[in-house]
């Protein structure tokens, strides 16, 4: 198999074969006669997580609808299926999902295994819709892991880093539709967050603040808010002194914004305004790295400051950085775990070399502040410190070592993480 890459460019996987299979039992066949496996999705990840010295398995042919239960008010997908693609069958019955990512073009499955998330006060992370998994174990099998059900290792089992085998379908809690306007502002200046940091991040829907670090200053404010059929919208023209764009923003200072989504206050459906890229661009190699942390969100702002005393050494490197806040979940590895969170994103410029050096500087700052990474991106903290991290982390090493007794979905990531 000739060498496969990440989106970004900065991973070349080690799998000596891809397989696609169009069925469940084809997925059951190949699981059961494959020594070592791991499945690739849209490659959005910047680290090893999904690498292996075996086989790959792509589910892109697995990207059905299922069912949607008007009843229980919940969706079965099938895990190949993209964000984007289910957010437009949900509209257009009459349903939406409380929130979605940057991008629209990332697989539920693939969203669903390392906790990534959007915005909001209210909003946890994409895995926590889940209400219940199907997932083909390393013996070929098949079981159902379901919210409330027999067993207890179902919130375990959702954020599952790939490492306990192949999630085939998934159902998910929806809401009703909705829809979205979205504002932009310029120039925040950071010293506003020490008295109002919770009163902005509470203001809208979904909030997220822009800053590349060269002074301390947030450059854009993106503010989401839900739209109230009662009521007519009132702009503000600025939000504690950041003023409001006349024209659309791209995150990056000095890029085009076609190919963001929708803003001056245009509504909009849900699913295409959530995410901070349109559905029908199509991101190229990333030219990117990427970074994350996560901080309780109470410690916000003396995170930030922390991060300011270093913005001299990461500026430099950086295209942008953003910063959002998530709502509490139970799911054992997921970065906001049983905590109300504030997400740290680094986009880095592609000079590995340079960003490695300076990662152990963000760690260090953040350390007193419990800062926990994002799995599918890149840090350097030591494995027994992340593992320290975790009050559930011994519980999920032996949902490894029960469910995948061979290491069939092990890799160096899993192994230098979790054994």
């Amino acid at each position: 198999m000739e060498n496969r890459r990440n989106w970004a460019g900065n991973y070349t996987y080690n799998a000596k074969e891809m397989h696609i299979p169009e069925t469940v039992e084809e997925v059951q066949e190949l699981v059961a006669r494959s020594k070592q496996m791991k499945v690739l999705g849209t490659r959005h990840s910047f680290n090893g997580i999904a690498d292996t010295p075996g086989s790959h398995l792509s589910l892109q042919k697995l990207n059905r609808v299922i069912s949607l239960d008007r009843i229980q008010n919940t969706v079965t997908v099938e895990a190949g299926i993209r964000y984007g693609e289910l957010g437009s069958y949900l509209n257009s019955q009459g349903y939406a999902l409380p929130n979605l990512a940057s991008l629209p073009h990332i697989t539920v499955a693939g969203a669903v295994a390392t906790a990534t998330h959007g915005s909001g006060n209210r909003n946890a992370s994409l895995a926590a819709s889940v209400q219940s998994l199907e997932m083909v174990q390393a013996d070929g099998e098949a079981a159902v892991f379901s919210h409330g059900g027999e067993d207890s290792k179902f919130a375990g089992t959702v954020v599952h880093l790939g490492g306990l085998g192949v999630v085939t379908k998934l159902t998910l809690n929806v809401v009703p539709t909705f829809e979205i306007t979205q504002y932009v502002y310029d120039d925040l200046r950071l010293e506003v967050l020490e008295r109002h940091f919770d009163e902005l991040f509470s203001s809208a829907y979904s909030v997220s603040l822009f800053t590349d670090w060269k002074r301390p200053v947030f450059n854009q404010v993106w503010v989401k808010r839900k739209v109230d059929a009662g009521r007519t919208e009132i702009p503000l023209d600025e939000v504690f002194g950041a003023q409001k764009a006349d024209t659309k923003r791209h995150p990056v200072p000095g890029s085009s914004a076609e190919n963001c989504s929708e803003q001056l206050g245009i509504p909009g459906p849900w699913h295409e305004r959530l995410p901070h890229f349109r559905m029908d661009f199509t991101p190229s190699a990333g030219e990117e790295l990427q970074s994350e942390y996560f901080v309780p969100r109470h410690a916000a702002y003396d995170a930030l400051l922390a991060l300011n005393e270093i913005r001299d050494r990461i500026a430099p490197l950086l295209y942008i950085s953003e910063v959002r806040t998530i709502a509490a979940d139970e799911l054992w590895m997921s970065p906001c775990y049983r905590q109300d969170s504030t997400a740290f994103h680094f986009t880095w410029k592609p000079d590995w070399k340079a960003v490695q050096q300076v990662l152990p500087l963000i760690e260090r700052q953040l350390a007193p502040f419990q800062a926990r990474p994002h799995w599918g991106k890149l840090f350097t903290m030591d494995p027994d410190y992340v593992q320290s991290l975790y009050t559930r982390y011994a519980d999920f090493r032996q949902l490894l070592l029960n469910r995948d007794p061979d290491g069939k979905f092990r890799n160096s990531f899993l192994t230098s993480y979790f054994l």
